[in-house]
């Protein structure tokens, strides 16, 4: 039977610069369904990434009600665990009702934003077929470069370990930020229920 384990956790605060600050998230997946290119993955988003998800899902599942993404209060402290442990649990479960339905598992843009750490603008250009590499090869660079999970044999390939991490963006070709090695992910099992 398929299955797809999906876990919101680890929130931490990122500078943009000096005034401005976030909070993102590490998203782990776990499947064996036969929707996902890979069976094991794991990235960093932040909020209005998940908003951006949210919309363009929307916009091609028309018919479709989507689950609401926790409030964007203005009353949202990042420096209140409590917030921040809500907003983690409301896009975990935003993320859990996505996954069950097959129309939107279909949506190319929920892959990339789970298993690539391409920005919204790289995604919708990969979608589109603006981009060298298609939704696949991004996948798969990206699972690649994340060196934290063993690539997956899938065609005998071995796992490269020339890698030079500190040119992850540009060897990429995948518009990845240089903060690419920062936001990865540690290693864990499905078992993990943090």
């Amino acid at each position: 039977q398929e299955f797809v384990t999906v876990l919101v956790r680890d929130p931490r605060t990122q500078r943009e610069d000096s005034w401005h600050s976030y909070i993102d998230y590490e998203i782990f997946i776990h499947t064996n369904s036969m929707c996902f290119t890979r069976k094991t993955s794991c990235v960093r988003r932040r909020f209005r990434e998940f908003v951006w998800l949210r919309q363009r899902l929307q916009s091609n599942a028309v018919l479709i009600q989507l689950p609401e993404l926790p409030s964007k209060t203005p009353f949202f402290n990042m420096n209140n665990p409590h917030h921040v442990d809500l907003r983690r649990q409301g896009l975990q479960e935003f993320l859990e009702k996505i996954l069950q339905n097959a129309l939107l598992l279909s949506d190319s843009r929920l892959h990339l934003f789970l298993q690539t750490q391409l920005s919204p603008e790289d995604m919708e250009a990969c979608v589109c077929g603006q981009t060298k590499y298609s939704v696949a090869d991004a996948i798969h660079k990206f699972a690649s470069l994340n060196r934290r999970f063993p690539i997956e044999d899938e065609e005998g390939i071995k796992e490269k370990n020339d890698v030079d991490s500190d040119s992850e963006s540009s060897s990429s070709g995948l518009g990845q930020s240089d903060d690419s090695v920062s936001r990865g992910c540690k290693a864990s099992s499905a078992s993990e229920e943090s």
